[in-house]
């Protein structure tokens, strides 16, 4: 495919000066005196006016003079006037460039969140997770954070309702199984302690995500909860006096494991700047899912490091993930820990080398530009060195069908005197 460009602002096909009856006023002069010798009489026009020989001659010297300016003139401006560039496949067009990027993951931008709100969420929706945000839900510019939900293979720690495959725990758990493990894994499971029934899930909210959740960037604050009710939705004490922690990935040790759900990491107690904490012999509590921006994180290692008394009565509603809830809402009073993150992709480009020399893209086609039957250029100080400012850059295919506008961040003058080499980057 050949790739055009179109400057908004187009080129007229000729551009010429005042003075173009001077040409009809040559042939005039011409067709009078023929192409014969000078005649010795002193001719007159049809006005009865006398000419001399000498004015005769500066006449017609100065009416070719001019017809022949204006042709020099439209020649240009054909050669100049060009309204498409053809673009170089080889020297112009860069294809499948691909580039790295990071950024906060919480709204506006930010990389650490510090405050925490939960949603108002029908009975049936709280049984399965909990939406956080970071203002109260009914203020403006509130917006879900990441989700929490608990989940128990077994389906204890959740109402059955009246049948075991009911529970909310049970559901949870086979929904991120599906999800996350390979197919022959049934069970999630944590390097130290091995399989485990009991999960804590997080669930970044995947539009600020992105690609992915940003390895090694990410740091979970978890304080000790000091007392609970059986249903954690209830009264829930929380401090550092029964511990805190703050958890990452130990990708700065391995380079992880490739599964059906891509490369994934084990969660370890450490921080972003220190890195692992005892990187010898990690303490690990769990597992986090990069590409599905998914943390899980087990739920025997938190009852027994953070006191979470995780409620896995059979048939009985224990609202878990509303512990871990206040584990990380209570994490910043307790400690001054914000939950840190950021997103990263891979954005593929195609980058165009707009290269504008100076003689092209000094014309406008707006009716302003011109006057007159003869398409003068209206704007006397333009007279031999027109001038343009190009706003926005088209590119089309080779049926000159627009594909694709970019719009400059303001107006680039053009003249005879200046250069341009504009820069379209198309990402997909």
């Amino acid at each position: 495919m050949i790739n055009k460009i179109k400057s908004l602002r187009k080129l007229p096909r000729h551009g010429i000066l005042p003075g173009g009856r001077a040409i009809q006023q040559a042939r005039d002069l011409a067709a009078a005196m023929g192409t014969g010798p000078t005649p010795t009489s002193e001719p007159t026009t049809t006005t009865g006016q006398v000419y001399t020989d000498q004015q005769i001659q500066a006449l017609q010297q100065a009416a070719v003079d001019n017809y022949l300016t204006q042709q020099a003139l439209i020649a240009q401006s054909n050669q100049n006037g060009q309204t498409f560039q053809i673009l170089n496949l080889a020297d112009d067009i860069l294809n499948d460039t691909k580039e790295v990027v990071t950024a906060g993951l919480w709204s506006d931008n930010l990389t650490e969140l510090t405050s925490y709100y939960t949603g108002s969420l029908t009975t049936t929706q709280k049984r399965y997770y909990v939406n956080v945000y970071q203002k109260d839900y009914l203020e403006t510019g509130s917006a879900v954070q990441f989700a929490l939900a608990y989940g128990n293979s077994n389906g204890y720690g959740s109402s059955a309702l009246g049948t075991l495959d009911d529970a909310a725990s049970r559901a949870i758990y086979s929904q991120y199984k599906q999800l996350l493990l390979d197919k022959n894994t049934s069970k999630f499971s944590t390097v130290t302690s091995g399989s485990t029934d009991s999960i804590y899930v997080v669930n970044f909210q995947r539009n600020r995500s992105k690609e992915k959740l940003d390895p090694a960037n990410w740091e979970l604050p978890l304080t000790g909860i000091i007392s609970r009710d059986t249903n954690a939705t209830g009264s829930v004490a929380v401090g550092a006096v029964s511990g805190s922690i703050t958890l990452i990935d130990d990708s700065s040790l391995t380079d992880g494991s490739v599964e059906e759900a891509g490369t994934v990491y084990n969660v370890v107690s450490g921080s972003i700047t220190a890195g692992v904490y005892n990187s010898a012999a990690p303490h690990y509590y769990g597992t986090v899912y990069p590409a599905h921006s998914a943390i899980v994180l087990d739920g025997d290692i938190l009852d027994a490091q953070l006191n979470f008394t995780t409620n896995t009565g059979s048939n009985s509603e224990g609202d878990n993930h509303f512990a871990l809830y206040h584990s990380i809402s209570g994490s910043y009073s307790a400690s001054s820990a914000g939950f840190q993150a950021r997103n990263k992709e891979t954005i593929t480009s195609t980058i165009y080398f707009i290269r504008i020399k100076n003689g092209d893209f000094n014309f406008s086609n707006n009716p302003s530009y011109t006057s007159g039957s003869y398409g003068e250029i209206a704007q006397q100080t333009f007279w031999g060195d027109p001038k343009s400012y190009i706003t926005t850059v088209g590119l089309y295919d080779d049926k000159q069908q627009l594909l694709a506008v970019s719009k400059l961040s303001q107006p680039l003058l053009k003249s005879k005197k200046r250069e341009v080499n504009i820069r379209v980057k198309l990402d997909y």
